[in-house]
């Protein structure tokens, strides 16, 4: 019963992040002019401003329960998992489109569960092939649709946005691993801190960005520009930085891991709707079969990792 009730919660947990997270794609069309490295730097000074002000209380209390491998693992943590993820996730939305971005980076809940499947709860990976089928034959079909359309199919720009999302897919899925195999470790530091933590390291690695990233083109841009940037990166900041970031670690330490990235769906699907808004369309036909390929996917591989929870708990009731 308790471990239903914790599993209820760490998935209510990662439908909160997810819905945090989905806006991060909507971030870098919200500022025209601006790169998507622009952005990301950006965003994380603020992120790391906002992080220090809220830890400040604690901040000798918690750092002196922190070894030197804590704070190597909070360093690339937040250079791999935040700038240089965020970077190219606002590349990759500005040359290709928020619809292909998030289908690519959709993909992540399959590559965590496959690092997840010598774990708890995990099933053999012979009974994940159809589902990966369906998620990578989405993600395959969205790449190539984004490479096929426009004017010039194939530029250098579609080629360059799709590779920037695979990137984008690729760094995350190890952060979220990472990250949740470092959080059991430190179970003496809440889920709350330890996001703040990686907060102010991340801070810390945009404030060495920000001259070479913000600096050279500022005579580019008016001041009310400059404005709408920080507000629409800081707003990026705190919802999906430090809520989302926060309910993220708490559902990494209530779920599997097999289990905790397959609730990111929800992330995806948030972001579509957000783009579909943005632009004022409906999906074409390519991306309503890639949403519904990578939608079963996931689904499907929910409840292989669910069907050898509910046969044990068969034989349990058998042998009563």
């Amino acid at each position: 019963m308790l471990a239903d009730r914790s599993l209820l919660k760490g998935v209510g947990y990662g439908v909160c992040a997810g819905l945090c997270w989905g806006v991060i794609f909507l971030g870098p069309q919200l500022a025209p002019g601006f790169s998507g490295l622009q952005f990301a730097v950006m965003r994380f000074l603020c992120y790391g401003a906002i992080s220090a002000a809220l830890l400040l209380p604690r901040w000798r209390c918690v750092c002196a329960t922190l070894s030197v491998a804590d704070w190597t693992s909070l360093f690339w943590l937040s250079l791999i998992g935040n700038l240089v993820y965020y970077a190219l996730v606002g590349t990759a939305v500005q040359w290709v489109g928020i619809a292909t971005t998030s289908l690519i980076v959709g993909l992540i809940p399959v590559l965590v569960t496959l690092a997840g499947r010598n774990d708890a709860n995990a099933v053999p990976l012979s009974k994940l092939v159809p589902s990966l089928c369906c998620a990578v034959g989405g993600v395959l079909l969205i790449s190539w649709h984004a490479l096929a359309q426009g004017d010039r199919p194939g530029t250098w720009t579609h080629i360059g946005g799709v590779l920037c999302a695979v990137g984008a897919l690729v760094t995350w899925s190890w952060f979220a691993v990472s990250n949740a195999r470092r959080l059991v470790q430190v179970a003496r530091i809440s889920s709350h801190d330890w996001a703040l933590l990686t907060g102010v390291i991340t801070g810390a690695q945009a404030l060495v960005l920000a001259v070479p990233a913000l600096g050279f083109p500022a005579g580019g841009h008016e001041p009310s520009q400059w404005l709408h940037f920080l507000l629409a990166a800081a707003g990026v900041a705190l919802l999906s930085s430090v809520v989302g970031g926060a309910c993220w670690n708490q559902a990494s330490r209530l779920l599997p891991l097999a289990l905790s990235g397959q609730v990111l769906v929800i992330e995806t699907l948030a972001a579509l709707v957000f783009g579909f808004l943005w632009e004022q369309r409906l999906p074409d036909g390519y991306e309503q079969v890639a949403i519904a390929l990578l939608v079963i996917g996931v689904i499907w591989c929910v409840n292989s990792h669910r069907e050898p929870r509910q046969s044990t708990a068969g034989q349990r009731r058998s042998r009563l």
